[in-house]
């Protein structure tokens, strides 16, 4: 089983300020092996069809309308489950989440929990490019929560830090968050439009707090 994880957003609470509104994680699940290297191949000749150098890195902010459309279409029938959570920045009334150590704990492990159930030995891949932050608080999470709570490694066997840039899944876990992302900026016309793509693969988002 494979497990690939993105961020989006920021953990910056000054909203007046350019801050994020939301702050975004996603896990993108395969459970098989052979499903993950199907949509890695489709992905490269997805490059090829659209005429983009070999190592161009699809990114949901850096992408035009129809490329987002045409990229959330060709990864749509392949094998792979989401969860996602969102936190809602304006929401957070509690003043200890006012830190970021609480603010990607519980980001982490909210997460992590729901999808818990179809955990199964994963091998979880971080985008390298990630902020620092996040990538040490998930990966402590991880190796101090999840596996300890049955004292070995039934849902998560290793972590590894890859770059996005050089794995295509991990661009598929973010072109997925920014489409949850957008989904909520109803201002936009095209708010719903991406994430209804892949609607059908989505196991369970976390909206927090409402």
């Amino acid at each position: 089983m494979l497990v690939f994880v993105d961020e989006s957003g920021d953990p910056g609470l000054k909203l007046d300020e350019g801050s994020s509104k939301y702050f975004i994680v996603i896990l993108v699940i395969f459970e098989d092996s052979k499903d993950a290297e199907d949509l890695n191949l489709r992905i490269d000749l997805l490059r090829k069809e659209l005429s983009f150098h070999p190592e161009f890195e699809f990114k949901f902010n850096n992408l035009r309308s129809d490329y987002r459309v045409k990229f959330l279409e060709t990864i749509s029938p392949y094998s792979f489950l989401y969860f996602g959570m969102v936190i809602n920045k304006a929401g957070l009334l509690d003043k200890a989440m006012h830190f970021k150590n609480s603010f990607f704990k519980y980001a982490c492990s909210l997460v992590f929990q729901n999808a818990k159930p179809y955990l199964d030995r994963a091998s979880v891949i971080i985008d390298g490019s990630a902020g620092k932050e996040f990538r040490f608080h998930l990966q402590k999470y991880l190796k101090d929560r999840i596996n300890q709570e049955e004292g070995k490694s039934r849902y998560i066997r290793k972590i590894k830090i890859e770059d996005s840039k050089r794995n295509n899944l991990l661009q598929v876990a973010d072109m997925i968050a920014g489409a949850v992302g957008r989904s909520y900026k109803y201002d936009k016309r095209d708010h719903s439009l991406y994430r209804d793509i892949v609607k059908h693969r989505e196991v369970f988002v976390q909206f927090w707090p409402k």
